[in-house]
């Protein structure tokens, strides 16, 4: 099947107007800040917890370490810092008296330490919904100023750390389409989510983590370099998705690629048009870089495409994001 490859043929005018028919602000009050995953019931947590049968679990975390994609092509992120405050070395050396313990004596306590230095957006994580401003407001209308250097004032990530827990639906996109991966710029339109799902013989429900795989992270581990995959080209979901996101109802949204939407974008004056609309509008949270090979294979073998998912995020007081390791369990 040829693909498509988005065009830079909408404006900025385009995306005011998809924006504002798509706008989910005061759906669930004034005072709302977890947007889309309002969608995800408790009888919805139970019905996914029911999904379980085997107990097989799926990581779809990358490690969070020096070798991760970051290449400082998207702001300043860049790598875990991983450092030792205290090693068993230290524990063990002369100077804490580790060498001086008499035989047959228990001593002090002897341990090891370490702290982590990263932004909290350069691996696999959420963005929450005080990422993206539409016109200087952020989700459900509150000013962007909120956001200040005491962090979010109003969305932070912390506001959904019980929340991310439900029934996941992988749509393998790239297997729907005969390819190990698909390439960069291609854009994923609504009517292939749709075909995936039927091909996989799932129904997208009110309250689905949705995860669509494209290929193009394994393509790079395989590979062994990176290159851009953190801030160059990328496939993923094209603008017009927003309406299905919208319609579908939703909790979240989550791809194998460092920023969901296809790269480069769609537009001729408007950078990452499809996350204008999505977060501060939709009020959808989003998951980016997730590690889907295992779990899609798995998914090939069976044939279920539904899983319970939990992906709980740091509850980083006033945090704009946060790391993750999102749990598929079968």
């Amino acid at each position: 099947m040829p693909r498509r490859y988005n065009e830079k043929r909408l404006t900025f005018k385009d995306v005011c107007t998809a924006a504002e028919r798509f706008s989910n602000w005061g759906k669930w009050g004034p005072d709302d800040e977890i947007g889309t995953l309002n969608f995800v019931r408790p009888e919805d947590v139970v019905n996914a917890a029911k999904l379980i049968r085997r107990g097989k679990r799926f990581s779809l975390a990358l490690n969070f370490d020096r070798h991760g994609p970051q290449r400082g092509l998207w702001g300043n992120r860049f790598n875990p810092i991983h450092v030792m405050l205290i090693t068993g070395t230290d524990a063990m050396s002369s100077r804490r008296g580790g060498e001086d313990i008499p035989e047959g004596e228990a001593g002090p306590i002897r341990y090891a330490d370490d702290m982590v230095s990263m932004p909290l957006q350069c691996g696999t994580q959420w963005d929450g919904l005080s990422h993206i401003f539409y016109r200087g407001k952020m989700w459900n209308g509150y000013d962007a100023r909120l956001v200040d250097s005491d962090g979010a004032q109003r969305n932070g990530i912390e506001k959904v750390k019980a929340e991310m827990a439900g029934r996941g639906v992988l749509l393998d996109v790239a297997r729907y389409l005969g390819q190990a991966y698909l390439e960069d710029g291609t854009a994923i339109t609504m009517a292939d989510l749709d075909a995936t799902a039927s091909a996989q013989k799932v129904e997208i429900r009110r309250g689905d983590f949705i995860i669509v795989r494209t290929g193009q992270m394994e393509q790079r581990l395989q590979a062994g370099e990176w290159g851009g995959y953190a801030g160059g080209g990328a496939p993923g979901l094209a603008f017009e998705t927003c309406e299905w996101i919208y319609q579908r109802q939703i909790a979240a949204i989550c791809t194998d690629t460092w920023g969901c939407e296809v790269r480069p974008p769609e537009t001729v004056d408007v950078e990452s048009p499809w996350h204008w609309v999505v977060i501060p509008k939709i009020g959808i949270s989003m998951g980016e870089m997730f590690y889907l090979k295992e779990l899609a294979d798995d998914c090939a073998n069976d044939g279920m495409y539904q899983f319970f998912f939990v992906a709980p995020p740091l509850p980083i007081t006033k945090a704009v994001g946060s790391p993750i390791n999102p749990m598929a369990i079968k």
